[in-house]
């Protein structure tokens, strides 16, 4: 095991998790959209220092989509596509408070 630092500022999950119809999932509602378009978003912008990772079920489902910002530990729910440049600026906003 190699114990080291974080190798991003600032981390950004998006749930993309799919169960495939057996319940509602992120995925239904437009999650892995979501994390396309905020990757792309903070990339046109220029933003360094973050990583933006699918990630399976977030625990939240009936709130979904679902992002989190770590280790800000930042959570929203309900997430549209209309939602995303206000989360691309709160993680510009983390990462100018980080520096």
């Amino acid at each position: 095991m190699i114990e080291q630092e974080r190798p991003y500022r600032c981390h950004v999950f998006v749930c993309a998790n799919n169960r495939q119809g057996e319940r509602r999932s992120c995925a239904d509602a437009g999650g892995p959209s979501i994390l396309s378009v905020l990757k792309e978003t903070l990339r046109q912008r220029g933003v360094e220092g973050v990583r933006v990772s699918q990630t399976g079920c977030l625990g939240q489902c009936q709130l979904g989509p679902n992002v989190m910002i770590e280790p800000a530990g930042i959570h929203f729910s309900r997430v549209t596509l209309d939602d995303v440049p206000a989360i691309a600026d709160r993680v510009e906003e983390l990462l100018a408070d980080d520096a």
